[in-house]
């Protein structure tokens, strides 16, 4: 998954952004102490990372998209499933559909990237 992030650079950042924030939030508690806190601030998130985020659990990274407005529906038909990344897809497009949760929310969410980044480049 660590071309997806390169190819979509922005969108990374976004992201990336997005899981430190919830990281530090979970953070703040007086059980950890205060030189780890301050580690994990500087070290941050790499796209490695974001990579297994999106290796091991593709929905985890929903939230990051909806707080950019990037909306990801899955959708199930009998057992397969398929996805609309709105506002994109508001209009129906012809839809593929996919044997497993996972795999629909993991191409979802490769596509996610690509429709962050360029609503990025074109806010500039």
């Amino acid at each position: 998954m660590m071309e997806v992030l390169n190819k979509y650079p922005k969108a990374a950042e976004v992201v990336k952004g997005y899981y430190l924030e919830a990281m530090l939030e979970n953070l703040n508690t007086e059980d950890l102490p205060e030189n780890f806190k301050e580690y994990v601030r500087e070290r941050g998130l790499s796209n490695e990372d974001i990579a297994k985020v999106l290796d091991a659990s593709p929905r985890g990274l929903f939230d990051a998209f909806d707080e950019n407005g990037i909306f990801i529906e899955i959708s199930i038909s009998n057992t397969d499933f398929s996805y609309k990344i709105y506002p994109r897809d508001v209009k129906f497009l012809s839809v593929k559909w996919y044997k497993t949760r996972r795999e629909a929310e993991k191409v979802a969410v490769i596509d996610a990237f690509s429709v962050l980044e360029d609503a990025l480049t074109v806010s500039e």
